[in-house]
């Protein structure tokens, strides 16, 4: 893939740089705003240009700040990109909001919040294969495994913890402690597919999910059978050995 050659920073930064925790919340207010404009401009142009093709100096063109200051704000792309995921995961948990709070039935969570973040992500999609390349560099920061998405990560973990912990399924405990990761690798799959899904409006995912969901909802209640316990055990224990780094 081609990719932008690196750009040096703007040495003279804008007016308008992060406010300090100590400026007023007026100044902190503005600060926030340039942000998210910075970020919103870079999102924009990622879907018309590409994301190999935009670069910083564009992004700030766009926005109307100095070079410098959108990198005082994002020292790179990458870190443009680790915004976006902190913001993609509230959006999902907003969206996601209203099925958690009405539904106590665990395949109707998990579906809500599936469909949930397929809509969250739809306005992406154009460039998302792009993007993927990038991301599914073991290397990259921007990696959903790395340390540097770790926020996000955890964050999104948290949507499936809570799909787990306000319904009304009954779980082994060895299992509810591991189910929201497990939720969530399976999320990770889902969104390999939705990025290759051509289907008008991605309803192959859509349909991926609605069929996935029955499954996993039947998986999940036959793990109380005492007769299964024992392997679920074994299926625990490989996970957590895979996780160690040794």
């Amino acid at each position: 893939m081609t990719t932008a050659a690196a750009e040096p920073p703007d040495p003279t930064p804008g007016p308008d740089p992060v406010a300090p925790a100590s400026a007023s919340p007026a100044r902190r207010a503005r600060g926030e705003q340039t942000r998210q404009l910075i970020l919103e401009t870079a999102l924009r142009l990622f879907r018309e240009r590409g994301y190999a093709e935009t670069t910083m100096r564009a992004i700030a063109k766009e926005a109307g700040v100095a070079v410098g200051n959108a990198y005082y704000y994002f020292d790179s792309k990458e870190h443009l990109i680790q915004g976006f995921y902190d913001r993609n995961q509230a959006a999902h948990r907003d969206a996601a909001a209203p099925i958690l709070a009405e539904e106590k039935e665990f395949a109707a969570r998990l579906r809500g919040v599936l469909h949930a973040g397929i809509d969250v992500n739809a306005p992406y999609h154009s460039f998302a294969a792009t993007f993927f390349k990038s991301a599914a560099e073991p290397s990259s920061p921007l990696s959903p495994f790395s340390r540097e998405s770790s926020p996000a990560r955890e964050a999104a973990i948290g949507i499936f913890r809570d799909v787990v912990e306000d319904s009304s399924v009954k779980l082994d405990p060895e299992l509810r402690a591991a189910l929201p990761e497990l939720l969530w690798l399976g999320w990770m799959g889902v969104i390999l597919f939705w990025v290759y899904d051509h289907s008008p409006e991605q309803r192959r995912t859509r349909r991926l999910i609605d069929g996935a969901v029955p499954l996993i909802d039947r998986l999940v209640s036959l793990s109380r059978l005492r007769v299964l316990r024992p392997a679920l055990r074994q299926i625990l224990a490989l996970i957590e050995s895979v996780r160690r780094d040794d």
